[in-house]
């Protein structure tokens, strides 16, 4: 079995660097395989960091996404519960690789793609983490004027520039300080966003109209995959390209069933009980159905009595900073994968300096940019759902732990590129986007996608004078995100075993 001490730093002139210790402020680890002595994370404290993420308010929206399929509240229930376990039980499978190999996601994904062959998935990866954090940050500074305007307090520029310097600073600082503040920030940040959040759902109980819920019409099963890949996509998926950087802190001894539970229970315990609470509060009221989706929080604000503003308020904007938080921590460490040769501190810095300045441009000069910007972050979904088939699949069939110094050595037993690999994702990506459609009128730039679903009969583009749209009842299903993730993890399971079973030659196999 390979040398379990830190393989060479990245562009440093040393054969190993000393961590800082589980106690220091500023964590100085960056992509390097973390120290076996301070691997002390326990399994259930990877609960803090997911469950704190995603308990935002925000997923009451999901509600009225979900219901917009055209299918029943009961429907509804099941695509939410299916699709959010298990969205985060696959993030759970890829944290398997840290707890194995003790160094950050997309490092260890070189394992599959070859240490240079990384660089394109890596290169997504960073992409998509970082548009969907400076989308929370947005989301944090509109819900700060949202909710003072309702206040009648301060608003308008003043208000705007104070919540985007001060929840920028927060996010920035919370990412540079690393792992181990995180992790303390989160475990606080559980407990109280997570109380609030309940007792905003016991005030906005007397607009629940069972009747109403109960008598939605039924939808297709189209429809159903439709709203599952959408539920998916939005909670699991969108966090699995950085799963593992949350378990290498964990002791290889843990059993991977361990890692899997907690990172699912965590991820999905607050977003399975906010999304059906927003099913009941869209499925009860028109008005919500139609706002909550495109104005949460200004739609909330109008169901609470005045005393929750301030609370609410609180909650809603630190739930979305411990989103982002984790988001910017991680885009960091792709950063340095990529092969930026900067301390982890300043990485994490650079990329939250590109968050402060995507929210400065929304929130005071881009006019026509949300529906352009989320658009885009669907696209780079496709291929980040081909990705995590490709690495679920190369994880379960290993039977080794990884062996450090390869995955930071092109002339190693992972080599510099994976053919199979990255044809694999290249292929599937090709395929997804052609099972995608643009759904926003302002993003004609993506107007290209879909181009599969005529040919094989799925759906038909409808050019009409009041404006274009697709017909069919797979049409708006995103079949492609799917169908990227389960394309790429059979061909790797099938293509990739010879290859695996070669790279583990002279590895010690594990007993667990």
């Amino acid at each position: 079995m390979s040398s379990t001490a830190p393989p060479p730093v990245e562009g440093s002139s040393t054969t190993s660097r000393p961590s800082a210790g589980p106690r220091a402020l500023v964590e100085t680890t960056g992509i390097e395989i973390i120290a076996e002595a301070e691997r002390t994370a326990k399994p259930h404290q990877l609960f803090w960091p997911w469950f704190a993420a995603n308990v935002s308010v925000f997923g009451m929206s999901y509600g009225a996404y979900v219901l917009g399929f055209g299918i029943s509240f009961w429907q509804a229930v099941v695509v939410a519960v299916v699709g959010i376990v298990v969205s985060f039980a696959l993030c759970g499978l890829i944290a398997i690789a840290g707890k194995r190999g003790s160094a950050p996601t997309m490092v260890l994904s070189r394992a599959a793609f070859g240490v240079h062959g990384q660089k394109l998935p890596g290169i997504i990866s960073w992409l998509t983490s970082i548009g969907w954090e400076t989308s929370l940050a947005i989301s944090a500074v509109l819900a700060t004027a949202t909710v003072f305007q309702a206040l009648g307090l301060a608003s308008g520029t003043t208000v705007l520039v104070i919540a985007t310097l001060v929840i920028a600073a927060i996010i920035v600082t919370a990412s540079v300080l690393g792992y181990h503040t995180i992790m303390r920030i989160q475990s606080v940040l559980t407990w109280a966003t997570g109380a609030m959040t309940v007792l905003f759902m016991i005030l906005t109980i007397p607009h629940i109209h069972w009747s109403a819920v109960a008598s939605m019409p039924s939808g297709s099963p189209q429809a159903m995959v439709g709203a599952l890949v959408m539920v998916m996509t939005g909670f699991g998926l969108g966090w699995i390209n950085i799963a593992a950087d949350w378990s290498r802190y964990q002791r290889r001894s843990t059993s991977d069933g361990a890692i899997i539970a907690w990172n699912t229970i965590g991820g999905s315990a607050a977003p399975v009980v906010l999304v059906i609470f927003g099913l009941l509060l869209a499925g009860s009221d028109e008005d919500v159905m139609a706002k909550i989706g495109d104005d949460p929080v200004g739609t909330l604000v109008t169901l609470l009595p005045l005393w929750a503003l301030i609370p609410f308020w609180l909650v809603a904007v630190l739930t979305l900073v411990s989103g982002a938080v984790n988001g910017i921590y991680s885009s960091g460490l792709t950063l340095l994968s990529l092969g930026i040769r900067i301390p982890r501190p300043a990485a994490a810095f650079v990329d939250g300096a590109i968050l402060t300045a995507g929210t400065i441009w929304v929130v005071f000069f881009a006019d026509d940019f949300i529906g352009p910007f989320q658009s885009f972050l669907v696209t780079l979904g496709v291929p980040i759902a081909s990705w995590a088939g490709i690495l679920i699949a190369d994880v379960l069939t290993r039977r080794t732990d990884y062996d450090a110094e390869a995955l930071f050595d092109p002339r190693g037993r992972y080599g510099a590129f994976d053919g199979t690999s990255i044809a694999t994702l290249l292929v599937t990506s090709v395929i997804g986007w052609g099972l995608v459609v643009n759904q926003y009128s302002d993003a004609s730039f993506n107007d290209w996608q879909g181009y599969l679903l005529e040919p094989l009969t799925l759906g038909t583009y409808v050019d009409a004078p009041d404006g274009a749209y697709w017909d069919g009842p797979w049409a708006y299903s995103n079949l492609g995100v799917l169908l990227a993730l389960v394309l790429s993890f059979v061909i790797t399971l099938v293509f990739r075993r010879a290859r695996i079973r070669r790279q583990e030659i002279g590895l010690e196999r594990r007993v667990r």
